[in-house]
């Protein structure tokens, strides 16, 4: 029998100087001296930590196997070759490991990521570098395995050529190469504005301009997503009449703006014949007889109704204004958005995401068909992982729509814009008030606890708008409610203020009942004022519009809905929100109806939240959707949508 003697202490220094060599194993020791590795990459990458350390380890191996260490593969030993056919490009992607053996798309792509190791023939494996996964994970992203290759949309051959670049070998067939000629042509265009448009376009303008035409003349589609108030419908109109020679245009918008779009372009670009179909009689006799230099403008509502009638036309470019509009891609305006055959596709929105990352998905299937996969390729790819906050997700999303979103905002382009100030007023309610809405509050507690579990998202809803009312004033539940609630004193003691000053101002909110109590006040007090709701005729809307520009008001009372989007009132300098909506981007956009080109003076807004209530738990909610309107086109990366246990503690204050 032999005795041996440990020296604990040399082997703690010893396993100390093993673990800063090999930081990987740290992480799972289960006592000072035993480690366990749950998983076979996890293991394989210690594997490669102690290969790393040469003789100064001595590994003890499983009896009659050889050491398993990976074989390293390397971005340069990537092969990628391209060959394109009209709908789709093939990429066949490959990486050598000896002469006898070759990793090909499926091993490689791994459910469209690429793995840390891939195992090979004879139990060895092999170890993808960090570079080699990033650029594998690239190409995945950009389209879906098909067979033995990845498929991908032409329209991302721009980044599929960025990637391919940087593999060992890359090798096109003579349409790719022809396709990239011209892509490499076309990126040197410098198109003219035609002689006759009557503006002068801004620097950034004439960018934008730009930028669409080279993506037209690619037959690719574009998103301008400049900041409200930049002009987006000037850009387009210098695009439609640039174009107009190619063809019809057609121009699909909210019915609220249809006018706006005809008088524009009246002024702007008097070359085209602009036509409201809404107006016309026989569309069917108006859609076939439209030629070069027409362009149809149409509602999202008659886009739907006469879309078996527009769908025969071949248009030369269709413009989706407020594209937002799209973000659902089973409505029925979606649906038929992506059955307008055109040239070119142009979305216009300063909202692009409203909620969350999906709504993308539908937007771009319209704009540009194929990019970003399938629906349900996009929520395994993109969506789910943005949601549970992944970085490279996000950054990689961002990477696919770069090249077809244009987005710039007033802060850093329109520096000849007055300042613009922002003020949250607090308004604590009177006891009258408080009492009503605490009533209201338990009652909607003690129904949600009673609801079915399937019906609770609805009834929850339902509790919320209830207190959403009672918040901005009890009578906007209940007409015999008692006394006026703080807010509707405060608005008017401000509007009075304001107008012996010389201001004027636009007050926006989002229900009928708020809106017939503000009125009632005006009234009473002497305020001048116009009014504007969903059931304002389209006519009655645009004079409404032009009377309060000329000065025949001081105040303008809008729904948030309805006044927040196409329109144009820089007579006002002074903004009210009377109750908070869910996303600020809507509220920002129904602001910017007065902070937009055009504007001399400084605008203030107020927002107008009741203490105590739902609305400051609204406009907690505000910086995280603040957050979202930024995540693909500024760097940052959630994307959620409020849950229903959020939504119960809405209601339960």
């Amino acid at each position: 029998m032999r005795r041996c003697t440990r020296d604990l202490a040399d082997e703690r220094l010893r396993v100390d100087a093993l673990l800063d060599a090999c930081p990987r194993l740290a992480g799972f020791a289960h006592d000072e001296l035993y480690f366990a590795v749950p998983s076979l990459d996890e293991a394989l990458d210690v594997v490669l930590e102690f290969d790393a350390l040469g003789d100064t380890v001595l590994l003890s191996w499983r009896e009659g196997q050889k050491l398993a260490v990976p074989t390293p593969l390397a971005l340069g030993e990537l092969r990628v070759k391209v060959t394109g056919a009209k709908a789709w490009l093939d990429v066949d992607v490959a990486v050598a490991v000896d002469e006898h053996t070759v990793l090909r798309y499926r091993e490689l792509l791994r459910d469209g990521h690429a793995p840390r190791f891939v195992a090979l023939p004879h139990g060895r494996f092999a170890a993808l570098s960090e570079d080699l996964r990033r650029h594998l994970d690239g190409l995945g992203d950009l389209g879906r395995g098909h067979r033995d290759s990845l498929r991908v949309a032409p329209a991302s051959l721009p980044l599929l050529d960025e990637l391919a670049s940087a593999a060992g070998d890359a090798r096109y067939d003579a349409d790719v190469r022809a396709r990239l000629e011209q892509l490499r042509t076309i990126a040197e265009l410098e198109p003219r504005i035609p002689r006759g448009f009557a503006t002068t376009l801004r620097d950034y303008q004439r960018d934008g301009f730009v930028w669409m035409a080279r993506l037209a003349a690619l037959g690719l589609g574009a998103c301008l997503a400049d900041d409200m108030g930049l002009g987006k419908t000037v850009q387009a109109l210098a695009l439609l009449a640039h174009r107009a020679k190619g063809g019809p245009a057609l121009v699909v918008c909210p019915t609220s703006v249809v006018r706006n779009w005809i008088t524009e372009a009246a002024r702007f670009a008097p070359s085209l014949r602009v036509v409201a179909l809404n107006d016309v009689d026989d569309r069917a006799a108006a859609l076939v007889a439209a030629g070069p230099r027409d362009v149809i403008v149409c509602s999202y509502a008659l886009l739907t109704t006469t879309l078996e009638e527009l769908a025969q036309v071949s248009f030369a470019t269709a413009v989706f204004d407020e594209a937002h509009a799209l973000k659902n891609a089973r409505t029925q305006r979606s649906m038929a958005a992506r059955r307008i055959d055109a040239g070119f596709r142009l979305a216009l929105t300063g909202t692009p995401i409203e909620n969350h990352v999906g709504e993308l998905w539908s937007l771009f299937d319209v704009v540009v068909p194929g990019l970003l996969g399938s629906a349900t390729q996009f929520e395994e790819r993109f969506v789910v992982p943005i949601a549970k906050g992944d970085r490279k997700r996000s950054a990689s999303l961002r990477r696919l729509l770069r090249p077809f979103v244009l987005r710039r905002l007033k802060s850093a382009v329109a520096g000849e814009l007055p300042p613009r100030t922002e003020i949250t007023l607090r308004v604590p309610p009177n006891a009258e008030q408080l009492a009503f809405y605490e009533a209201v509050r338990s009652s909607a507690v003690e129904r949600v606890a009673e609801i079915h579990p399937r019906k609770a998202r609805l009834q929850i809803l339902a509790e919320i708008t209830r207190l959403r009312q009672a918040a901005i004033d009890p009578r906007v539940l209940d007409p015999l409610a008692g006394p006026p609630g703080a807010k509707l004193e405060v608005l008017v003691r401000r509007l009075q203020q304001l107008r012996a000053e010389g201001h004027r101002a636009l007050v926006f909110t989002q229900f009928l009942g708020s809106m017939a109590l503000v009125r009632e006040r005006l009234l009473a007090e002497g305020i001048e004022h116009l009014e504007l709701d969903g059931s304002t005729p389209a006519g009655e809307r645009a004079r409404r519009i032009e009377a309060f520009q000329a000065g025949e008001a001081d105040v303008f009372v809008l729904s948030l809905r309805a006044g927040g989007t196409g329109v144009n009132l820089t007579a006002a300098d002074y903004v009210f929100h009377l109750d908070p909506w869910w996303n600020p981007a809507v509220e920002d956009q129904a602001s910017d109806r007065a902070h937009r080109i055009g504007q001399a003076r400084p605008v203030t807004i107020y927002r107008l939240v009741t203490e105590g209530t739902i609305e400051e738990k609204i406009l907690a909610l505000h910086e995280s959707k603040r957050e979202l309107a930024d995540d693909l086109l500024a760097g940052l990366e959630r994307g959620e949508t409020i849950d229903l246990a959020g939504l119960l503690a809405l209601v339960r204050g």
